[in-house]
């Protein structure tokens, strides 16, 4: 197979620094303004910045090995990395060289145009760069190696339909131990659910969780007086909630929509397992505690007038607002839980470095983590912790991760086939009709 040259745009060394050794023995074009855009970034207090230091750290060590402008082997197995600028006249008058993505651009022009035996692409996380590419006449891609799934419809729903014999449906209702004949079957993955159909009458169906290979069937938690008066409106929810209110599994995620009650179902289990007064049942857990990401922080916090609490309301007051719902919207209730800490709404960047036992943790807006932001916080989780993750994957507000690289997805694929994690995807919005019917038409 031929050779080819990618020419990496400064998203992808900002989203993955070992970016340069996914490409095998094919050779890589550093512009020289990405080691500009890069070093912009070093000083930042996040992922991005993280993976700028470590890019540079890298090249570093590999000008000690030869020269960047000439190239330099990036190890056996690997291609040769490269560090070059550009020439003017490849770029149409049109686009403007003081931005930086058209001098990235123009540099993988001036590539292709010096080595036009020798296919050349342009690797970026920017839609409009990959456009303004192809419009020019040079291949471009994603960066892919990050992507888990590679459309939208592959993500790990956590249920599926399956056809039964009649009689299996009866005995599965009559608590007899039933297990499934998976072969000639779809593969299935622990607490996954089921929706056992029989093949001669399709209205006869029950709903079961899948336990393991050669484990019977397990059914489906009734939560008749709900789960902190919150009672499940479709299916999805009540595979949720089973999830949700089962300490064997510390690990669940939930995917869905704005309006599915994705959070609400959370912070509902969370709060029945942790107040014991009030429940009546037994303490799972000694605290309850909602997080989410805070995208504009690190920059914009400190503009924000007022104590750190006064800072952060804006970003947590989603949270805040299901608490107090819960809570029969009693203020003065819940502020005596957070005060004694029972409950606690906290910003991630703060849950980093902690080590957390014996609680009920939500990550909200999960979505918008990169994976190794999210296996930084889930590797806080101490003894007894069970960790929620929620969001939506159709909304993303970081420049570096999409739908198929966040951190949210990562963790649905990346856990599916353990059985002490649990998934769900909730497709119905139950928020009000007027939020559902804005969702569908708007």
């Amino acid at each position: 197979m031929a050779k080819k040259t990618y020419v990496l745009d400064t998203s992808v060394y900002l989203t993955d620094a070992s970016s340069i050794h996914s490409y095998g023995n094919n050779d890589i074009v550093i512009p020289l303004k990405v080691l500009e855009e890069i070093d912009k970034h070093k000083k930042r207090q996040d992922l991005v910045g993280l993976n700028a230091r470590l890019t540079i750290r890298t090249l570093d060590n590999l000008r000690q090995k030869g020269n960047l402008g000439n190239g330099v082997r990036l190890g056996k197995g690997f291609g040769i990395i490269r560090v070059r600028g550009f020439e003017s006249l490849n770029l149409p008058a049109d686009l403007d060289l003081s931005i930086p993505d058209h001098m990235i651009v123009a540099t993988a022009l001036s590539e292709q145009n010096d080595n036009p035996k020798r296919k050349v692409i342009a690797v970026s996380n920017d839609v409009n760069m990959r456009v303004i590419c192809n419009a020019l006449g040079l291949q471009s891609e994603d960066y892919e190696p990050s992507h888990v799934i590679r459309e939208r419809t592959e993500l790990y729903k956590g249920h599926t339909t399956v056809l039964v014999d009649d009689q299996f449906v009866d005995q599965f209702y009559d608590n007899e131990k039933v297990c499934l004949d998976e072969t000639g079957l779809a593969q299935f993955y622990p607490n996954q659910f089921l929706m056992l159909v029989s093949n001669s009458n399709e209205k006869k169906s029950a709903l079961a969780r899948y336990a393991g290979q050669n484990k019977p069937l397990k059914k489906v938690a009734n939560f008749k007086k709900g789960v902190w008066n919150i009672k499940a409106r479709n299916k999805e929810q009540s595979f949720a909630m089973d999830l949700l209110m089962d300490p064997a599994i510390p690990i669940v995620s939930l995917v869905g929509k704005a309006g599915s009650g994705k959070t609400l179902c959370a912070i509902a289990a969370g709060l029945q397992q942790t107040l014991e007064d009030i429940t009546g049942v037994a303490q799972v857990y000694t605290r309850l505690i909602v997080s989410r990401p805070v995208q504009p922080l690190g920059k914009d916090i400190g503009f924000l007038p007022g104590t750190l609490e006064e800072k952060m309301s804006p970003w947590l007051m989603p949270i805040q607002d299901n608490l107090q719902f819960l809570m029969g919207n009693d203020k003065i209730t819940l502020r005596d839980y957070m005060d004694r800490g029972v409950v606690e709404i906290e910003a991630l960047t703060y849950i980093r470095g902690r080590s957390i036992s014996n609680a009920y943790i939500i990550i909200d807006e999960a979505q918008n983590l990169t994976s190794h932001e999210l296996k930084t916080i889930i590797t806080r989780v101490g003894e007894g912790t069970k960790v929620i993750l929620t969001g939506d994957i159709e909304q993303i507000d970081s420049v570096y991760i999409d739908e198929f690289s966040n951190g949210l997805t990562y963790a649905v694929e990346k856990l599916k086939a353990h059985d002490i994690s649990g998934h769900i995807t909730l497709q119905k919005g139950e928020r009000s009709k007027v939020a559902t019917l804005a969702s569908r038409v708007l």
